[in-house]
């Protein structure tokens, strides 16, 4: 049997449509077939490989860590330099209240850990997140979702959650002294590059103050430089009392992470001892790899080129067909009016060599976030690609 075969009679199916590309090997911005034949990858394996695929610095790191060990003990018992060093980095880059990392293996992970710590440190049980927000697809993430389409055939979820519009400060009333957190992207993603304002979280930020539930920033997706600076939340003057963040960060391998003050993130030591575990986070050489991710994101001037390449993308995606952009410096939506016409622009696209994709809540707009490390004249090449998809599927349609 061909891969291929084997892939839909062993591999379990998440869509009755997958795209069913056979990849070979990956370099930059570039994954090929197994024919040889080149795509551009245009969304980062969804906002992971924002330093580009197999980066050599990256690489050099994994290779180094295997020479030395891989696992050894469940998180948080060993002195593990690997953890230790990307601890203190991620910690170097934050304010001074953001001051404890704990590793996970992934974004939903990190959602599930913040929620229980939101819920031992405050001793409460409420909590709000935003309509059309995404957190992650396990048990407790699902349950602060945002979308009911997505959750609702898998009730019960986690009780004592509720919903409130993003960016709308009427709503903000709504967190209140039975509320143990509340849950927000600081740019959503999944709803299409949804953004606010600084008055907004600086609102966001007084009210959950005021009444005491901890404010929980959420930048799996638009962390690690994504937006053009290295957390999303620094556009906005606005301190979280937990982070997240997972996708870009192990460059390539499964690492995640909440993030919170050490008084915070205290109480998972006892009552009961071992509040939160985990075997695989922190893995040593995920680990290795992220801190190589990080000085390639902060020593080389990348973030600083991430908006001009963003404003390229935007002067240069110009077409009839698209009736809306929106964007947060690198994580981009193009959009359509409908889904149908969308999916015909992706198809054409991949068929000559670019690869996008839609977003889970806004399926009539193009995801576009390509690796950070993607070049000027790269952009131009995958724009053109693009509208020439563009220009046949205007025809195909008249």
């Amino acid at each position: 049997m061909t891969n291929r075969e084997l892939f839909l009679l062993n591999v379990a199916q998440t869509s009755n449509f997958p795209l069913m590309l056979e990849i070979q090997r990956a370099e930059g911005i570039y994954m090929y077939d197994n024919s040889g034949k080149k795509y551009t990858d245009l969304i980062s394996g969804i906002s992971v490989s924002n330093v580009g695929h197999r980066h050599p610095r990256v690489l050099e790191a994994i290779k180094d860590q295997l020479d030395k060990y891989m696992h050894l003990m469940v998180y948080g018992e060993y002195v593990q330099a690997p953890q230790t060093l990307l601890a203190q980095k991620i910690c170097s880059l934050l304010p001074s209240t953001l001051s404890s990392v704990y590793f996970v293996n992934s974004g939903s992970e990190a959602v599930e850990g913040a929620m229980k710590l939101a819920k031992r440190y405050t001793k409460r049980h409420k909590i709000i997140s935003c309509f059309d927000s995404y957190h992650g697809s396990t048990q407790g993430a699902l349950s602060i979702g945002g979308n009911e389409k997505l959750k609702q055939n898998f009730r019960p979820l986690i009780p004592d959650t509720e919903r409130i519009r993003f960016g709308n400060t009427e709503d903000l009333f709504r967190i209140d002294r039975e509320t143990a957190a509340f849950f927000i992207e600081t740019v959503q993603g999944e709803s299409g590059v949804r953004i606010s304002n600084e008055q907004y979280f600086e609102a966001l930020r007084a009210r959950c103050t005021e009444v005491g539930a901890l404010l929980i920033f959420d930048e799996i997706q638009c962390g690690f430089g994504r937006t053009g600076k290295f957390w999303a939340f620094e556009h906005y003057n606005v301190v979280p009392d937990i982070l997240l963040c997972a996708k870009s960060m192990g460059g390539g391998l499964p690492l995640g992470a909440f993030i919170s003050s050490n008084d915070i993130m205290s109480v998972l030591k006892e009552n009961p001892i071992l509040g939160h575990i985990t075997t695989f986070g922190g893995n040593p050489v995920c680990c290795a790899a992220s801190l190589a991710t990080i000085e390639v994101l902060t020593e080389g001037g990348l973030l600083n080129e991430v908006d001009a390449k963003a404003n390229l993308f935007l002067e240069l995606l110009q077409h009839q067909l698209i009736v809306n952009k929106r964007n947060k410096g690198l994580l981009m939506a193009i959009e359509f009016e409908s889904f149908i016409i969308l999916k015909l622009v992706i198809d054409k696209a991949i068929e000559k060599g670019v690869i996008t994709d839609w977003f889970l809540f806004c399926d009539n707009a193009m995801r576009i976030a390509p690796p950070l490390t993607i070049t000027f004249e790269e952009i131009y090449q995958s724009c053109a690609i693009i509208l020439d998809a563009l220009s046949e599927v205007n025809l195909q349609l008249k």
